[in-house]
Formats: C-alpha cells, structure tokens, sequence
C-alpha cells in the first residue's frame, strides 16, 4: 500500500496535539492527550504511541504512515534528542532519545523531531500567515515563549540544533523573575500564559486596585483575558505590560535578523486585541529608525491545533 500520510505532533508543556496529514495539507484527523500527566518519559511515549495506533485506526491509515514529525520543546534536529527541556514534566533528566524511543514503540516508522516553535515556523511558512516569506520570526505565546527563525527561507538550527531560544532572551535585567531555565528575568517569565498569569498574582498583593480577578483562587491567563474582555482596568493593564515588553524584545529580534514579520501564535495569541497596540508602540520605540515601520506583526491564519502540526509533518515527507 502506498505510503501517502504522515503523523505530525506538537508537544506543549500541558497538552500534546497529534494528527494525520496528506500530502495538501490536509489534517484528516487529530486527537489531543496531556503531556503533564507523568514525569516518567517511557510511560508519556507509550501512551502517545497507543494514541497514534488508535488514531491510524480510526482512518484506516495504519498501512499507509510514511514517517513521523515531532516538535517538541529542545528538540534537537540533529540528534532527534530532547534535552533539559524545562517546561516538561518528563524531560528535564537530560538528553532524551525520543525519536529513536518513539521508532521502536512505533514498530520503525521513522521519526523526526525539532522545536515545537520550529515546527509551527513550517507550518506557517508552508500554510499560513508567512506563506511566500522568506525571512521571518514565530513567536509562539504558550505555556512558555518558543522562537524559530526563518532566514533566506530556511529554519535556524544553529551548529548544535537549539538556535532561537529567544524566550530566554533577558526582558528584565534587573530583579528579573526566576526562570525555570536557572536564570533570571527571561522573556518567557514575563510573557507566557503563566507569566500572565503570574504578573496578575503580583500586582493583585502589591495593589488595592479593584479587580473581579481578587475573587479567584486560582488565576489563569485565560481568567485575564476574560477579565479585560469585560473591561477590567487592571486585566487591561496587564496586557499592556506583557506588549510592551513583547515588543521591546521584539526590537531587538529584529535588530538581529531584519525579519519580514514577526509572526504570533499560541494560546495567548488570542489575547490579541489587548496586545497588538501596546507591543506595536514599544517596538516603534526601542528599534532603529532603519526598520521603523518594515517589519509586520501578524497572527497565525491557523487554526490553533494545525499550526505545528502541520509544521512537523513536514520534516516527516523528507524520511
């Protein structure tokens, strides 16, 4: 039978999106597990692997799966390892074989893998929002801040396969928050769904300002969002806050690459009502004159599930 499908996988800090993907393009099918639910890495690939048997079946695929593309945060594209990846719950024990795990859960189908926000980066390059463009950043707003960098229409991996690790970039030099990388005031402390979250928890101890945000427990991201889409002064203010850093960095990804765009995606993306404006001002702000103005801001034309998935399916067609 002919070997016309691919399965790509985008692996987040909390969920993992699988799909089945032909060669327009199409997803035909897609499922979704967590990727928090264990901090053993052979149990999450046995489970993710029983998830991609059932998915197969379910569209009679089984036969006809060409290889498997992952992306994943510290993917190395090189090694098909993860490495230290932080913001997972399994792989912060080193250097991980996963591609060469998933292969042998998978009975040989081959497998590659890079970073998820390298993933998404082909996806939209391929798809989306950056199709045509040659030289653009993806920014992707998750549980953490992923890069990929697009220059003269190829990924940048670097001599060691982690380029693009602009999420921890310092945003903050001074007093800057805790990173779960070990240093201290990276972009993703600040401009995460939990950096949101995090700058809410902050100025709700330090301020008396009234907030229907002081009547939660628990605060998420998505409780800001809710809470500024009802005018919530101090739930816009935050917003603002994260834009305003996001485009201070961003002034300086552009000073390094002279992007075309910077394209934003993720769950926080969809914040974009409440973040196009402040971020917009403090790149025109902070960058050279040289650029003011050149580089567009968009936001993923993707579904939000389809974006990396599609992206990693990508590199499998090259097995």
């Amino acid at each position: 039978m002919e070997k016309d499908l691919v399965i790509g996988i985008d692996i987040g800090g909390q969920t993992t999106k699988c799909g089945i993907v032909d060669a327009r393009g199409t997803v035909l099918s897609q499922t979704v597990i967590r990727s928090d639910s264990t901090e053993d890495v052979e149990e999450y690939i046995s489970s993710l692997a029983e998830t991609l048997y059932r998915l197969m079946a379910d569209a009679d695929a089984v036969e006809r799966i060409r290889g498997i593309g992952v992306g994943v945060p510290n993917g190395n594209y090189y090694t098909g390892e993860v490495e230290d990846a932080v913001n997972l719950s399994w792989g912060r024990s080193g250097s991980i074989p996963f591609a060469t795990m998933l292969e042998a859960h998978m009975n040989g189908i081959p497998v590659s893998l890079t970073n998820d926000a390298n993933a998404a980066a082909m996806g939209e390059m391929t798809y989306g929002a950056a199709r045509g463009m040659k030289n653009f950043i993806m920014i992707t707003l998750g549980t953490g801040v992923g890069s990929g960098i697009v220059i003269n229409g190829e990924v940048v991996y670097g001599h060691d396969g982690f380029a693009g690790e602009l999420g921890h970039t310092c945003a903050v030099r001074h007093n800057g928050r805790p990173c779960n990388c070990g240093k201290s005031g990276c972009l993703e402390t600040y401009a995460s769904a939990t950096g949101v979250a995090r700058t809410a928890r902050e100025w709700l101890e330090m301020t008396e300002e009234p907030s229907t945000l002081r009547s939660l427990d628990k605060i998420t991201s998505k409780d800001v969002f809710e809470a500024a889409k009802e005018g919530d002064k101090l739930a816009i203010k935050i917003f603002e806050y994260t834009g305003r850093i996001l485009g201070e960095s961003f002034a300086d990804f552009i000073e390094f690459s002279a992007p075309e765009a910077i394209v934003l995606f993720g769950g926080l993306a969809r914040a974009k009502e409440f973040l196009v404006e402040p971020i917009q001002k403090a790149m025109d702000e902070n960058v050279l004159p040289l650029w003011r103005g050149k580089v567009k801001l968009v936001f993923s034309q993707l579904k939000e599930s389809d974006a990396a998935i599609l992206g990693a399916s990508a590199l499998a067609w090259e097995l």
